[in-house]
């Protein structure tokens, strides 16, 4: 956090709900005898201090060793902080209800009697500790469960400019691999067998193969060759793909070039033709439609951008119907929509953030007040952009509510 008022806030946040996570086991542990009751009390800073102390020092050493177990071990405080923010918010109020009943009682008692102290409700505390074990034992369900509970959702799109030949046309989109974060390959595995019983006319991958290196996705690379299409499989690039996290890579720019072109060759090595600021023309007969792919493009200044659209474009000629490989949704707003022959716009990026609320009637995640687009449709005009929630995780290494996606589209003429 480089804001300093966010990040004391921050701070005074996990205090507080630190505080009042101790408070309301204190008050549970009230009827026990004292000796038990310095028991809870110790064992409750322990295991606090000890969850803080772990992802500390996994974090200071997350770029070695084994990222995916200090992935894990950095998680957990925000298991027992969710917790203890739901109990911070009723004991907060109960406390503000007590020092209310405090100076009233203050002010309307003789002068020289002395006041009873006003305790802690039993019950309120009980509430409170219930309500903090729902995020808790989420957000546990989502790293044991939900990283990689794969989920197809289908959509039909209509185009008036659709070529006749292309009209059912099947396309088959996954996204936000990072296959960095796995630490065995049997989830991929399970992914790929998913795709192919789709039957998909066209499978495409919108970016962020891996986390930061390109050799996170080499003891993949047997099973994401097992994905089936008739037709080549493109690809593009996200912004994890380049390797701009790695402290090493940006000091020595000969290390950053090598990492970026041993990731294009894994891409070609899976069977994949990677899209860099280029087009590919697919044909049915005498109807065509162009795939264009554009490198990592973003309307936000601390994502690089890197591609180069006016050239992917340029190379797409008067194919009539177009499709749009970029990986943030925010290039669509930025640039796209002034490419009005680009009719569907593919990306990925925001992973839901991983967390939120993903129902028919109610969509939301924390993710939505940072982009626009953030997750499924988006229609501006004729052109549409869909957003794929991804089908890896990264920092958090789970899922609630946004579960992995993979997407069949239906193209149909309208």
């Amino acid at each position: 956090m480089r804001n300093p008022v966010v990040l004391w806030a921050a701070l005074a946040l996990i205090v507080l709900a630190e505080y009042y996570g101790y408070q309301a086991t204190r008050t549970l542990a009230q009827h026990l005898s004292p000796g038990a009751r310095r028991g809870v009390a110790v064992g409750y800073w322990l295991v606090s201090l000890g969850v803080w102390g772990l992802a500390f020092w996994a974090g200071s050493t997350r770029q070695t060793g084994n990222t995916v177990l200090k992935s894990y071990l950095m998680s957990l405080p925000l298991l027992l902080l969710a917790g203890k923010l739901l109990v911070l918010l009723p004991l907060l109020l109960e406390d503000f209800t007590r020092l209310g009943r405090w100076a009233v009682s203050s002010a309307t008692r003789p002068a020289g009697v002395e006041g009873d102290a006003i305790p802690r409700s039993e019950f309120l505390a009980k509430v409170a500790l219930g309500l903090g074990a729902v995020p808790f034992f989420g957000l546990l369900w989502g790293m044991l469960k939900g990283g990689t509970d794969y989920r197809v959702r289908r959509v039909t799109l209509r185009y008036p400019n659709l070529p006749p030949a292309f009209d059912g046309f099947k396309l088959l989109q996954i996204s936000d691999l990072h296959t960095g974060s796995f630490n065995s390959t049997e989830p991929l595995q399970r992914a790929v067998a998913l795709i192919n019983r789709q039957g998909a006319d066209l499978v495409l991958m919108t970016g962020d193969l891996v986390n930061n290196r390109a050799t996170e996705v080499e003891p993949h690379i047997p099973a994401l060759q097992q994905i089936k299409s008739e037709l080549p499989i493109f690809s593009s690039l996200g912004n994890h793909d380049y390797g701009d996290y790695v402290a090493e890579f940006r000091e020595n720019r000969t290390l950053w070039t090598q990492n970026l072109e041993r990731l294009m060759q894994n891409h070609a090595k899976i069977g994949w033709t990677l899209m860099n600021d280029t087009s590919h023309t697919i044909t049915r007969g005498e109807d065509k439609i162009a795939i264009l792919g554009v490198q990592n493009c973003s309307a936000h200044a601390n994502f690089h951008s890197y591609g180069n659209l006016a050239k992917a474009h340029a190379a797409s000629g008067d194919a009539p119907f177009k499709i749009l490989l970029s990986h943030d949704p925010s290039h669509w707003e930025a640039q796209v929509l002034k490419y009005p022959d680009i009719d569907l716009t593919l990306s990925g990026h925001t992973h839901g953030m991983q967390f939120g609320v993903n129902l028919p009637f109610l969509k939301w995640s924390p993710v939505k007040y940072v982009y626009k687009q953030w997750a499924g449709l988006y229609e501006q005009g004729r052109q549409k952009l869909y957003v794929n929630v991804g089908l890896g995780f990264l920092g958090y290494p789970g899922r609630v509510g946004f579960l992995p996606e993979i997407t069949v589209f239906e193209l149909r003429r309208a």
